[in-house]
């Protein structure tokens, strides 16, 4: 009975221990799965850092930004807990991030298109300076010709940059003709001519000026003026001597015959408006209809291959049909 009590006795010793060593282990792993182990994160981009602890389960929190010479710019530069630290999952790791080195070389930003070169600006950390803009015949337009600080000068992160852009080549200059006491039809041609544009054409009457021509002029003759400059006129027009119908008139225009598609632009000057009414390329011998306000200030202008070729106005002529292949 002695033995049997013993062997018992024995056997409850040994469950016990059993039981308890199976409990310790089981803890043992419990707790080892929620405990990891902190990862080094110093030198490493903030977002990399982001992405190693999310995989580990832990969470990173921003303690502060700081310059930092011997760190680049948005990487880590400091840690708590350290690297090689058991912690439970779901804790925080505090970082100070590196806003890169406060002192900065100049980068060459000469021959980039302006756009380009702000961007390289704002990566690096420098502000916006003064932009100012030259013509160039070296530089295509909105290239950087110049800047303040030059390449590689040493400064702070923040200063600003001055940049000089090209215009692109220097425009072509003309003198303003004088177009008073011509008839419009020939101060057009005399546009044309000088590589000008018509701008809008006005109407007026007055008794002691003459009739039917240009009285004034905007810009004025003798001003520098550029190629494409739009001229306005006024035009002293004779007194009505007859009513003349509103409404719209029907215009026809027949494409000069050749082997070679024509450009064609119509151009009509009414209400105190000048539109292009067409502006297509069409084939020889092609017909255009077209309508018109029956206006006395309308004006109608066809151009063919950039020269003009015809006009009418409802004002000198209401009935008068409109002139075709005049050339």
């Amino acid at each position: 009975m002695r033995r049997f009590f013993k062997m018992a006795v024995l056997i409850g010793v040994f469950v016990g221990i059993a039981g308890l060593s199976a409990y310790l282990t089981l803890r043992l792993i419990i707790k080892s799965e929620d405990m990891v182990v902190v990862p080094k994160l110093v030198g490493k981009d903030a977002v990399y850092a982001l992405d190693i602890l999310t995989d580990l389960g832990l969470n990173i929190k921003v303690r502060g930004f700081e310059y930092m010479d011997d760190v680049p710019k948005n990487h880590i530069a400091y840690q708590e807990p350290r690297p090689g630290a058991e912690i439970k999952k779901n804790r925080n790791i505090q970082v100070i991030v590196s806003k890169g080195s406060k002192i900065l070389v100049v980068p060459n930003l000469v021959g980039m298109d302006i756009r380009q070169a702000y961007i390289i600006m704002e990566e690096n950390g420098f502000s916006r300076g003064v932009l100012s803009r030259t013509f160039s015949e070296r530089a295509a337009m909105d290239e950087v010709i110049s800047q303040v600080p030059p390449p590689g000068t040493v400064i702070t992160r923040g200063n600003s940059i001055d940049l000089l852009s090209s215009l692109g080549n220097r425009p072509i200059t003309y003198k303003m003709p004088y177009l008073n006491g011509l008839a419009l039809e020939d101060a057009i041609l005399v546009l044309e001519r000088a590589h000008l544009g018509l701008g809008q054409i006005r109407s007026v009457q007055k008794d002691d000026l003459p009739k039917d021509v240009v009285i004034e002029q905007d810009p004025i003759s003798g001003c520098q003026v550029t190629s494409g400059t739009l001229v306005n006129l006024i035009v002293n027009r004779a007194e009505k001597s007859r009513i003349l119908d509103h409404g719209l008139s029907l215009f026809h225009h027949r494409v000069y015959e050749g082997f070679l598609k024509k450009h064609i632009r119509i151009r009509v000057n009414a209400f105190g408006m000048l539109y292009d009414l067409y502006d297509v390329f069409l084939p020889p011998g092609e017909e255009i209809w077209f309508l018109a306000p029956k206006d006395p200030e309308t004006m109608v202008f066809v151009h063919q291959d950039g020269e003009l070729v015809s006009s009418h106005s409802f004002f000198m002529d209401l009935m008068k049909p409109f002139p075709v292949n005049l050339k």
